[in-house]
């Protein structure tokens, strides 16, 4: 199956800590709630994968399957919504919290009390010239919601996308299926997080490092998955 691939505009190695690694991106399928996470994993990369690979998977991807990716037509703002989107820093990489279907969803993931609390710390931190303090109280639940975008795949361009539930157990039953160490990503042009890991062992920080530059896109390339493999 040839669909392992360097992204265009993406480059294939990165060094960090003295160490170089290979990024691969694999194209898949749309995937959608009618998949198996499991599955199609190992459909489009176990024939990939060799000794010392680490798999890795958008947050998005996982999230999909589970039922995460809530049409917009589904949700209905509540006012208060409405008034907190007009607040959040808009940019190039995503929607985030910045209209009012996301904002809904994340005060109904996060808690309305927490969200107001971050509302306001962010605008004592804008204050003081600092950015990033709505999301250090907010938590990975919020900075992970995103809408639609123009370059985002059908069906999901009229959808709002959700954090997975579970990525440290997703990434377990991968894992074991795979044979390989495996992650869950939340990575865009601005950097990211792993938000899943197996084995627990697995140096998060430095994965996040090795995936900074996104190298599976986030517009239509359509591979969310990919390997990284460590230059011996």
């Amino acid at each position: 199956m040839d669909n392992i691939t360097v992204n265009e505009r993406k480059v294939k190695d990165i060094e960090v800590d003295g160490k170089t690694y290979e990024r691969y991106a694999i194209k898949t399928h749309v995937i959608t709630e009618k998949d198996n996470i499991v599955d199609v994993s190992k459909q489009y990369a176990s024939e990939h994968i060799q000794p010392g690979d680490i798999f890795f998977i958008t947050e998005k991807a996982v999230g999909c399957t589970q039922g995460r990716a809530i049409p917009m037509k589904d949700i209905h703002p509540r006012p208060l919504a409405k008034i907190l989107c007009k607040f959040v820093l808009k940019t190039p990489y995503g929607i985030g919290l910045g209209i009012p279907e996301t904002m809904e969803m994340a005060l109904r993931e996060c808690g309305t009390f927490r969200i107001l609390f971050a509302a306001v710390v962010s605008a004592f931190g804008k204050l003081l010239g600092k950015r990033g303090w709505f999301y250090m109280i907010a938590g990975e639940k919020a900075r992970s919601i995103d809408g639609p975008c123009d370059c985002t795949l059908p069906p999901y361009n009229e959808c709002v996308s959700l954090s997975p539930l579970n990525p440290d157990e997703v990434c377990k039953e991968v894992s074991q299926a795979l044979g390989c160490p495996v992650l869950v990503t939340d990575i865009n042009d601005l950097g990211g997080v792993i938000m899943g890991a197996w084995p627990e062992s697995i140096d998060r920080d430095l994965m996040a490092r090795v995936l900074k530059d996104n190298p599976l896109g986030q517009s239509h390339e359509q591979t969310p998955m990919g390997l990284i493999r460590e230059v011996k």
